[in-house]
């Protein structure tokens, strides 16, 4: 499938994993502005974990011509069972589902967590549980793109920014119980900042990384930039005031530690 979506939508940026950080996802709408990207994707999870989640759902309603449900989301709107989170997620969960105006709960309500419809497939977390799973290794990754509904796909959910590529003839899937051969996985790595993908060939699954909660050791905002003309994609970082996003979270009184991580980007 080609990844040319419209002769108007070439170059779009893809945002995942906001978390409800008003100052991360601030300095990224503002790196996008200066960079005169065509439309912006939300691969999901807006809520959940910080301290700003009317502020974020408003902006993402308002900016993106598209977002995917995420897991928080989903918790929050009472339709996923909390107690497989960490306490402190679920107490983000909970007071999240408490004060959020009734616009944030509708947004959300309105949300799916896949969109195959399009040149790139949709994923919040996988082709294979586009809820849950979390998409770290490759033997994991091939069996993935086996099933992706589209020759490149994205996904969020991990908090990693990171790519898998396999050859484009690659379309089978692992019967039970047998291990991957080598040319069966695929190869990748974590995409630090200004990796730049050329997506002229073969089978992606590419994570953008976290805006409001990277966990891949930088503690900046991650987000990917796709050229759909060039076929090509690139993963940036941009710095914000995690003072301002750590004590919004002190001051909502949520858990402590889920401000404290941010600055370790972990």
């Amino acid at each position: 499938m080609s990844l040319r979506y419209s002769a108007r939508l070439v170059r779009l940026a893809i945002l995942s994993d906001i978390h409800a950080n008003l100052p991360a996802l601030e300095a990224v709408l503002a790196d996008i502005q200066t960079a005169g990207l065509d439309q912006l994707w939300c691969l999901g999870d807006v809520v959940g974990y910080g301290a700003h989640p009317d502020e974020c759902a408003s902006l993402v309603a308002e900016r993106c011509e598209l977002c995917l449900v995420g897991n928080h989301d989903l918790a929050v709107l009472g339709e996923l069972d909390d107690s497989s989170f960490s306490p402190a997620a679920a107490a983000a969960v909970r007071w999240t589902r408490e004060t959020a105006k009734p616009e944030t709960i509708e947004f959300l309500r309105g949300l799916k967590p896949v969109d195959e419809g399009r040149a790139v497939a949709l994923y919040h977390a996988s082709p294979r549980d586009p809820v849950w799973e979390y998409v770290l290794w490759p033997d994991q990754a091939a069996e993935c793109i086996a099933v992706q509904a589209a020759r490149v796909s994205l996904i969020g959910h991990s908090h990693v920014a990171l790519f898998f590529v396999m050859p484009e003839d690659h379309d089978r899937s692992l019967p039970p119980g047998q291990a991957a051969e080598p040319d069966d996985v695929a190869k990748g790595a974590q995409a630090g900042a200004g990796t730049r993908l050329d997506l002229s060939d073969g089978r992606w699954l590419i994570n953008p990384g976290s805006v409001g909660q990277p966990r891949d050791g930088d503690a900046r905002a991650s987000y990917a930039v796709l050229d759909m003309d060039a076929r090509r994609v690139e993963l940036r970082r941009v710095a914000y005031d995690v003072d301002a996003a750590a004590s919004a979270i002190v001051g909502a009184r949520l858990d402590p530690f889920l401000g404290q991580r941010l600055y370790r980007g972990v």
